[in-house]
């Protein structure tokens, strides 16, 4: 082996060259043998990433959920062989056999980070800017979970590698202002900064200096040489003890070693090819044939995994003294007492009979719920009086003081989303946040995100449709609805009333492997469910409200229109029309019922369905001989009642649309 680089006095010795090579060939071979992937990024950051985890990366491979683990995101998803080399050689679950499988179906190796699908994957990562702006949620759940138990249980950082396209997206801004503003010292971003994207060089599209941008947002910043890993080394070093989040920009070149291909895009994003695989080989004396690691250097960097196993068996010493369980996944049910004071309200509510918007329902329980509930955390995108997220207990974070529970997001809708999946990967925290539903196309890149991961994070989405009149269509989400709808593994819930806010909220907490939205009214609705103690009726997704002798036609709606959909019933009652009604809260949680009850909610007659939304999927559920009343387009400007009846979304022409779906009906037999 060769011998360590020298560091700077004080540092010691660090990686040597052939623990490098270990990584850039692994990387290399896979590509090569999978002929797809991304060699550029392997090869240029293998030097930063073997001074990482061999020197500074809190980890131990055989407890990979350790909660007191350094995080490590690689932002830059697309070279995710760097990530999975580094997994193999320090002794994570990630095979030989795992790494010749990259890419292939059914490998730990898919071609982008995975979280749940790879050991020592931290957050699924590959659309750009998400990895950097879901690592500001994570460090700010450690500094939060610091505040809560001390250094004695919390301290560890949060360490990202980024590139230029990570920093091109909008969304790395939101997430750099943010990280700046709350003083996230324990976030150290490693930027691959080769100056080169897919294009071509970033000459082409962007002048930004990243230094002065990342300094205006309140960083450290400093750039070394990447391929010097004393200086690399020293970086880090001085960087853990910033006071603010850090940037190090690190002077790499792309497909380091590739001759004729290094420093261009060629070296991005397709393999190789053999002649030139042995050409770097031959370039950066590494003559060991594809897939073989020389015994000492894999013990080598076997003895780098092991090296956490200590601090992880002292920490949890230091947990069981001090009596503390550190809970990865809180629970998100209410204890007895917290469901009997949630019942009184409810009552309470129903008695009083007086007609409520969703968000103040929302609200309400937030205020019975905020204190009993471990590890809530709330938040808004600079709409908290709007959405009516923060309950009258919860204290802001403030910047460098994080012992709040309740997040100033600031108008940074993207960011949110982004952060609150951070948080909720950290482990500890169920985190949820407010924004206008119309904007939730702004978060929808994080929203995605989260119910590919499967992790719980709470959208609270208000002002849900063209109810919120007067600010008209650029607010009003009339498509937003269907367009949610459609993400797997997302529950998106639009409840109709006091009572269904309040199920909707308790499926949404108690629901831990995938994320929800509420999308709530600004607008007053009547209370039509009376039941105070019941079955959580929104947990089946969709129920009869109104239940006639005999059915002839079923109207279905959700939020706002169930009010419409009853008034209808009463219409058709006094034409000897008989209407059942059911509420839809859930369309993800109803196709997940088991066929006779969804049958017998639907029944076999003519369906009407109402929203004041565009039709999206809604014809699933309404069949062929089916009428939707709901909205043709955009909205408009006027008081939500001019609106509705403007648009024909009333009583009446749910009605009308009941009497022409029984006539096809009867003309077809």
């Amino acid at each position: 082996m060769n011998k360590p680089v020298s560091a700077e006095p004080g540092l010691g010795p660090v990686a040597n060259t052939d623990l490098v090579n270990a990584v850039r060939f692994l990387a290399v071979d896979a590509i090569e043998k999978a002929q797809s992937g991304h060699p550029g990024l392997p090869m240029g950051m293998a030097d930063v990433a073997t001074v990482l985890f061999s020197r500074f990366l809190k980890f131990d491979p055989a407890d990979p959920k350790w909660p007191d683990r350094d995080r490590f995101v690689l932002s830059a998803g697309h070279g995710s062989m760097l990530l999975y080399a580094l997994l193999h050689l320090t002794g994570y679950d990630v095979s030989l056999d795992d790494l010749k499988a990259f890419r292939q179906w059914g490998s730990k190796t898919p071609g982008h980070p995975e979280y749940g699908h790879t050991p020592g994957v931290e957050t699924t990562t590959g659309p750009l800017g998400q990895g950097i702006a879901t690592a500001v949620g994570m460090a700010l759940a450690e500094r939060m979970a610091n505040a809560r138990l001390g250094d004695h249980i919390v301290d560890h950082f949060t360490y990202v590698i980024a590139g230029d396209g990570c920093l091109m997206e909008g969304l790395s801004q939101e997430a750099i202002s943010l990280a700046g503003h709350l003083k996230l010292n324990r976030l150290i971003v490693l930027f691959d900064d080769n100056s080169i994207s897919i294009d071509g060089p970033t000459s082409l599209s962007t002048s930004d200096d990243q230094l002065a941008r990342f300094a205006a947002s309140g960083w450290s910043v400093r750039r070394v040489d990447g391929h010097d890993r004393g200086a690399v080394a020293l970086a880090i070093a001085e960087e853990r003890k910033s006071a603010k989040p850090s940037l190090i920009a690190c002077r790499t070149i792309i497909g380091y070693g590739a001759p004729g291909r290094e420093g261009t895009e060629k070296a991005h994003g397709a393999p190789l090819g053999s002649d030139l695989v042995a050409a770097a080989r031959k370039r950066l004396c590494w003559e060991h044939k594809p897939f073989v690691i020389p015994g000492a250097i894999l013990d080598a960097w076997r003895a780098f995994g092991r090296r956490g196993q200590a601090d992880r068996l002292a920490w949890a010493e230091r947990c069981q003294r001090a009596h503390v369980t550190v809970e990865e996944t809180p629970a998100g049910i209410l204890d007895k007492a917290a469901t009997a004071a949630v019942a009184q309200l409810r009552q309470r509510l129903i008695d009083r009979a007086q007609p409520l918007a969703t968000r103040q329902a929302s609200h309400l329980l937030l205020d019975t719920i905020a204190t009993v509930v471990p590890g809530l955390i709330g938040g808004s995108a600079d709409l908290t009086h709007s959405n009516l997220t923060q309950s009258k207990s919860q204290t802001p974070v403030k910047p460098g003081a994080f012992g709040g529970d309740y997040l100033h997001y600031g108008i940074r809708e993207h960011g949110m989303a982004a952060a609150m999946n951070g948080i909720a990967l950290h482990g500890g925290f169920i985190p949820y946040g407010g924004g206008f539903l119309v904007f939730s196309d702004y978060c929808r890149p994080a929203i995605r995100l989260a119910a590919l991961m499967g992790i719980r994070v709470i959208h609270v989405m208000t002002h849900d449709s063209i109810g919120l009149g007067e600010d008209g269509p650029t607010h009003q989400p009339v498509e937003h609805l269907a367009a949610l709808r459609v993400i797997p593994n997302l529950l998106v819930f639009r409840p109709a009333d006091m009572v269904e806010t309040f199920e909707a909220w308790d499926c949404a907490l108690r629901t831990t492997t995938r994320p929800s939205v509420l999308c709530l009214s600004r607008q007053a609705l009547p209370i039509f469910r009376k039941d105070a103690n019941g079955d959580n009726q929104v947990a089946r997704g969709a129920y009869v409200v109104s239940t006639p002798p005999e059915r002839d036609v079923t109207l279905i709606a959700t939020g706002s229109e169930v009010a419409i959909a009853l008034a209808a019933a009463d219409l058709l009652k006094n034409e000897g029309i008989h209407a059942a009604v059911v509420s839809a809260p859930c369309f993800d949680l109803f196709e997940e019922q088991d066929e006779d009850y969804r049958d017998h909610v639907l029944g076999a007659v003519p369906r009407v369905g109402v929203e004041a939304a565009v039709a999206g999927t809604w014809a699933r559920w309404l069949g062929a001989d089916g009428e939707f009343v709901g909205m043709p387009g955009f909205g408009a400007s006027a008081p939500a009642e001019v609106l509705y009846r403007k648009f024909e979304i009333t009583a009446e022409s749910v009605a009308a649309a009941a009497r022409r779906a029984l006539a096809r009906r009867s003309a077809a037999k």
